[in-house]
């Protein structure tokens, strides 16, 4: 984490607000629950990170008008316009880590296979 402080201080983002992003950037309209089931996340750290955001102008959270209980964030155009600036940020770490393609490639395997793993356990309990 500390190789992305330096990098995320330029867009003005934590690292837990930067990966809350990214999942925005890949699927915004999302639920607070469907956000959080996404980052492994429960709502006692999504909120006040959530509340940061939209502070910043990055998002908005709305009332689902199907169903008040749920609260739908969505991005602003802010929000949207900042993952250009963030696009850089996979390739400066990856040449600051001095590792080859194929141990990044083994090591995304690996953590696939393990995340499927525990995934599968979860459901069995």
């Amino acid at each position: 984490m500390k190789q992305y402080r330096p990098i995320l201080e330029e867009i003005g983002l934590t690292y837990t607000q930067y990966i809350t992003m990214l999942a925005l950037w890949e699927k915004e309209n999302v639920t607070v629950k469907e956000l959080g089931a996404k980052l492994y996340l429960d709502s006692g750290t999504l909120t006040p990170l959530l509340k940061k955001l939209e502070a910043a102008g990055l998002i908005s959270r709305v009332r689902d008008q199907q169903d008040e209980r749920n609260v739908v964030i969505t991005l602003t155009s802010a929000g949207r316009d900042l993952e250009q600036q963030a696009q850089s940020i996979p390739c400066r770490l990856f040449e600051q880590s001095e590792v080859s393609v194929e141990e990044l490639q083994s090591l995304h395997t690996q953590l696939h296979r393990m995340l499927g793993k525990l995934k599968g356990e979860q459901s069995q309990t």
